[in-house]
């Protein structure tokens, strides 16, 4: 059975957007994805839906801006269920410290870039695999409040 999922990638880098749809239409093709490249963007993405909203981020942390994937982490997870959107944290550095600092703002986990086409059909597959196949992720949709996201049903 065919259940759209929609995905939000916060990267910077337009080839990684690029990629992942490429990799998604073949591997994940109930993925949507749409690509907000930075943090601004991220945010203005979350202020104007008012539809069902994505079913997981892909985020990653390092934007190249003054606000950082951390930053739109923790508005994420400070908005009413916000808490109940899987986020992947997408890094090309394995530093601990930024793997600690992801789970400390709520990160469901964190994970190494893939480099080559063979290996981010790899990654998406997987992403398939649990966060469509394997685990329930409720339904969100949302509605503008004046001072946060609300919920209009889960």
């Amino acid at each position: 059975m065919f259940v759209s999922f929609p995905i939000l990638l916060v990267d910077d880098d337009a080839a990684i957007a690029d990629i992942l749809k490429r990799v998604a239409e073949r591997v994940f093709p109930e993925a949507t994805i749409a690509h907000a490249r930075n943090y601004t963007e991220a945010v203005a993405f979350l202020a104007n839906v008012d539809k069902e909203v994505f079913r997981l981020v892909l985020l990653d942390i390092d934007l190249k801006t003054d606000s950082t994937g951390f930053d739109f982490l923790s508005l994420l997870r400070e908005q009413p269920f916000g808490q109940l959107v899987p986020v992947i944290v997408l890094s090309a550095s394995l530093e601990e410290t930024k793997a600690r600092e992801s789970y400390l703002r709520g990160a469901n986990a964190f994970t190494n870039k893939p480099f080559t086409y063979a290996a981010w059909k790899t990654y998406v597959e997987q992403l398939r695999s649990y966060w469509y196949e394997t685990v329930t992720i409720p339904q969100i949709r949302f509605r503008q409040g004046p001072d946060s996201f609300l919920p209009l049903s889960y």
